[in-house]
């Protein structure tokens, strides 16, 4: 279990630092041009360096949303599921720490201006709604969810989970990135929030709760057989 923790806080670690850092020291906010597809790619591309470099340890999840849908897909333990996300957690506020020190190195940097974090409304890309929000958190969560299970399943082909996950989230980042900066992951948005506070923190509950919904059906879905052929 040591080795799984290890490996869930440093993967998510890596998304953190390669997603965000790259919204935040690379390309600025990353909402239109280069910036978008930058960032989307670096989200795709740390999933698949944290899969396939510690998979083997933790099944790298680096996602309690993830977490959750494997959970009720009846493929790991409550026990695990709780370990694993203080883990994720831990990892992605360690991440953005050392985002923020980063940062903070660079003239005039105000974490309050922009850390990467998700959001929506005024002010916020291009300032959709809170039901639009949610809308997509939940449903972006379940295909990416989906897609996990199904790509991790014994009879999938093997060597290529890795390269699909990162593809299909680099694919929800394209989407979504105007409309809440994306999150599909609770620990990817805790970290950020806490050094930005404000705005973040107050709408820190949907990056929580509309992920852990979409991750939770997708996981029922699977369960159930309606998105497996077995």
């Amino acid at each position: 279990m040591s080795k799984k923790i290890s490996a869930e806080f440093l993967g998510t670690l890596i998304l953190v630092f390669f997603g965000v850092g790259a919204a935040v020291l690379g390309t600025g906010d990353g909402t239109t041009g280069n910036g978008l597809h930058g960032i989307s790619m670096a989200f795709g591309f740390s999933i698949v360096a944290a899969a396939y470099g510690l998979g083997a340890m933790s099944g790298a999840h680096l996602n309690p949303a993830v977490s959750l849908g494997v959970l009720l897909a009846g493929r790991m333990s409550a026990g695990d599921f709780v370990a694993y996300v203080i883990s994720q957690v831990a990892g992605g506020i360690v991440g953005a720490l050392i985002i923020w020190a980063i940062a903070s190195g660079a003239p005039g940097f105000d974490a309050a201006a922009g850390m990467g974090q998700n959001g929506f409304g005024p002010g916020y890309g291009g300032e959709f709604s809170l039901s639009a929000a949610l809308i997509f958190e939940v449903v972006a969560t379940f295909l990416f969810v989906t897609v996990i299970l199904g790509a991790t399943r014994a009879d999938a082909p093997a060597g290529f989970a890795g390269l699909a996950i990162g593809l299909t989230l680099a694919a929800i980042h394209l989407v979504g990135i105007r409309v809440t900066g994306v999150s599909v992951n609770p620990a990817r948005s805790i970290g950020p929030a806490l050094f930005v506070g404000g705005t973040a923190l107050a709408q820190l509950w949907v990056f929580i709760a509309a992920p852990l919904a979409g991750g939770a059906l997708a996981g029922l879905a699977h369960a159930m057989g309606l998105t497996r052929k077995d």
